[in-house]
């Protein structure tokens, strides 16, 4: 009876052949291959190193436990919640073997200087990374991480007060970057920044944002092989002739937007201010969109394809 029992049965998990396994692995979270998965055998430990299972690293459903303070870096991480970030990412690069190429943080995830550094070091093939969280990293920590990822070709970020220093090293390091992704305003010196620094960029993302219209035409003038430039849900400021500290809000592109533009091959729009429920956010919170009030995981959206998360 036992033995007729066993062979109905069939083979014991840890048996599985480890193809199948990589297929049943796919399907869990990055939370469920970390919780154990590989110290079950050396059969499922060989399935959960499986680089298929890394190629992405998505924490985009992990966020930090945090609150808002007067002085740098403004937030304070709640303890608990930082060494849960930092145990899910010694996990995760223990058994990524280095074959991670894609890396996806939360919005309110607030990396240190050590955890990106740890991290970059643990997956210097990285071709995309989405860091819109930005309060805790410093110089030294971003400079150190791009130096490491010379093949770094997609970067999502916020909008930051002195960008020289970042994309200086991006343009030195990165020889095949050419994606951007910038979350929050976009003045005047980011543009000029960008022409001088990323002239080869080829798609570049400013939707949910507050544009210099001066800053749009100097991208559209400044980088002669811009191929696609969304700016969804964003609006264009410009100051008043007669009154220079006075702020005009554009809500329709010109001529000369238009027929600068004409020569990209996507160039997305949506500036339906009245109607538009992105635009009316947008335009609400200032051009720098309160992500948290809304539906969760609206950040991830962008009508550009290859930055949709």
């Amino acid at each position: 009876m036992e033995e007729g029992y066993e062979s109905r049965r069939g083979s014991r998990w840890e048996e599985l052949d480890t193809d199948i396994l990589v297929r049943i692995f796919q399907k869990f979270s990055i939370f469920e291959l970390t919780s154990g998965l590989a110290h079950v055998c050396s059969g499922w430990r060989a399935a959960c190193c499986d680089p298929i299972l890394w190629k992405t690293l998505d924490l985009s459903h992990m966020r930090s436990s945090f609150i808002k303070i007067p002085l740098e870096p403004y937030v304070y991480v709640e303890r608990r919640s930082d060494e849960a970030l930092t145990r899910i990412l010694k996990l995760s690069m223990n058994l990524s073997g280095r074959n991670t190429r894609a890396l996806v943080f939360h919005f309110n995830l607030f990396l240190s200087d050590d955890q990106l550094t740890y991290t970059a070091e643990r997956c210097p093939g990285l071709r995309r990374i989405v860091l819109p969280a930005w309060n805790r990293i410093k110089k030294t920590g971003i400079c150190k991480a791009i130096r490491i990822w010379k093949d770094l070709e997609s970067l999502t970020m916020p909008s930051i007060a002195n960008p020289p220093y970042l994309l200086t090293e991006i343009a030195k390091n990165c020889k095949n970057f050419k994606e951007l992704k910038i979350m929050g305003p976009f003045e005047i010196f980011f543009a000029n920044t960008l022409i001088t620094y990323l002239p080869n960029l080829k798609t570049l993302s400013l939707r949910c944002s507050a544009i210099k219209r001066e800053a749009l035409i100097k991208i559209l003038d400044g980088l002669p092989h811009l191929e696609v430039l969304n700016i969804s849900h964003s609006y264009l400021v410009e100051y008043s002739v007669w009154q220079p500290q006075q702020k005009v809000i554009v809500r329709e592109l010109d001529k000369t937007i238009l027929e600068k533009a004409s020569r990209l091959k996507r160039f997305l729009t949506c500036m339906e201010h009245e109607t538009c429920v992105m635009c009316q956010r947008t335009e609400n919170d200032e051009g720098i969109v309160r992500w948290y009030k809304y539906e969760e995981g609206e950040w991830k959206v962008d009508e550009v394809s290859s930055l949709h998360l």
